[in-house]
């Protein structure tokens, strides 16, 4: 199959669950192509640490990126006249169709759809367009509407798309995507309630989990240090919603009486300043360190080296929210004891008691409980990272979701669609309970 993938930057660390999936396409043999919709770079991120599937595979090539749109709205205009000049003989009908302000408004009078769609002209039909995250639905379905691109669409709603884009720009924002768009995703059973409230018909979305590579990650039985050294651990960007004030607070507390304890939290992100001063005002420099952006295997080594793993994310005040995050999937798959929160998608992975704990959100207090039964009854870990580990490999395994994935791609390419009855796959997909 011919496959269109559309996402926001590429590549971006954080996002192994969308590079997991382009390598699985690829190495079973489908063509994919990969359309940026943000300039390369313009996320810091993306640029300071790159997952080496990104080389292996010679990623860079297959990537399109979107032309620069001047700011300055008359040199903007020069530069539109002279891109419709050198590209309609090409394709002039998604040319002029871009340009429809009566259909598409500010999208065509500021030509953001002009500049969007140049990249796309000419491409040959995909039989399937998967566009990561609800608002790249929206751009493909306006793409294929001026013919810019031809294919099916996916849409994979993943988190902040149907959670703070929603509040953001209102719960109207996706209604003609829903009715426009072939078929949807949601990486958990709560976001795939959340699209069903704000209008997507049932029959049109289905789970599909974000998976992780299990065969990468080593599982290690966790047991009682002979040094006594505990070793916790947290993985995501440093921004409000992974909640991580939380658990250094609980980290704090836990040392005062258990000070033979080290916590690193690998990542970066806006709030960097305002962790490392929390640190420092709870006078925890020594236990507690900010280790900044690493490559997969500098976290694997990290990981193998702690004992706990701590994901304490939050609903953000502009209602960001977490699906099931795939760093506490590695850290489950390689054997640590988890302690999540009960957010969002988090509650479908973390079986409470069995391969982890769930504690309410802003509690800083729950964390350090948890923390604290942990060290002291390390006999539980071992049997908590085995129950982590089948758990991942049982629903969240990349191998057997590339291979769902593949099959609703060939339902969907393979059928004439009607909004109101659109093909599903034969059996469920990824319905984790």
């Amino acid at each position: 199959m011919k496959i269109a993938f559309l996402v926001e930057n590429f590549p971006v660390v954080s996002e192994t669950f969308i590079l997991n999936q382009i390598v699985g396409l690829i190495s079973r043999g489908h063509e994919v192509d990969i359309y940026a919709l943000q300039i390369y770079g313009d996320n810091s991120a993306s640029t300071s640490v790159v997952h080496p599937d990104v080389e292996k595979y010679k990623l860079l090539k297959r990537t399109h990126y979107p032309l620069q749109i001047p700011q300055n709205y008359l040199w903007r205009l020069w530069q539109g006249l002279l891109l419709i000049l050198t590209n309609f003989t090409k394709a002039p009908l998604p040319i002029l169709r871009s340009l429809n302000f009566c259909k598409f408004g500010k999208d065509a009078v500021s030509m953001r759809l002009l500049y969007l769609s140049i990249p796309f002209l000419g491409t040959p039909e995909y039989d399937v367009i998967h566009c990561q995250f609800g608002m790249h639905g929206i751009a493909g379905m306006k793409l294929r509407e001026i013919g810019a691109i031809r294919g099916k669409i996916i849409t994979s709603f993943r988190g902040f798309d149907i959670s703070w884009y929603v509040k953001q720009y209102g719960e109207n924002v996706y209604n003609q995507l829903f009715v426009k768009g072939d078929l949807f995703l949601a990486n958990c059973e709560f976001f795939r309630q959340r699209a069903i409230s704000l209008g997507c018909n049932p029959a049109k979305i289905i789970v599909h989990g974000s998976g992780i590579d299990c065969s990468k990650f080593e599982f290690r039985p966790r047991h009682a240090p002979k040094d006594g050294k505990i070793g916790i651990v947290t993985t995501g960007r440093l921004v409000e919603k992974k909640g991580i004030e939380y658990a250094i607070r609980a980290v704090a507390q836990v040392a005062k009486t258990y000070p033979n304890l080290e916590y690193k939290i690998i990542g970066d992100g806006e709030l960097k300043a305002i962790l490392q001063q929390l640190i420092d005002e709870l006078n925890m420099g020594e236990k507690i360190q900010l280790v900044g952006w690493k490559n997969q295997p500098e976290i694997i080594n990290i990981i193998n080296q702690s004992h706990i793993f701590i994901a304490p994310s939050v609903t953000a005040k502009d209602g960001n929210q977490d699906a099931p995050v795939n760093t506490l999937k590695e850290a489950m798959t390689m054997g640590l004891p988890v302690i999540g929160t009960t957010h969002g998608g988090i509650p479908e992975l973390v079986e409470e008691g069995i391969s982890g704990f769930l504690v309410p959100e802003r509690d800083a207090n729950a964390i350090a409980d948890k923390l604290n039964y942990l060290i002291e009854n390390p006999q539980v870990w071992s049997t908590m990272g085995e129950a982590g580990r089948k758990r991942v490999e049982t629903h969240y395994d990349t191998n057997q979701l590339n291979e769902e994935l593949i099959k609703i791609y060939q339902k969907l390419s393979s059928q004439t669609l009607d909004s109101n009855h659109p093909p599903l796959p034969s059996s469920p997909v990824t319905y984790i309970s």
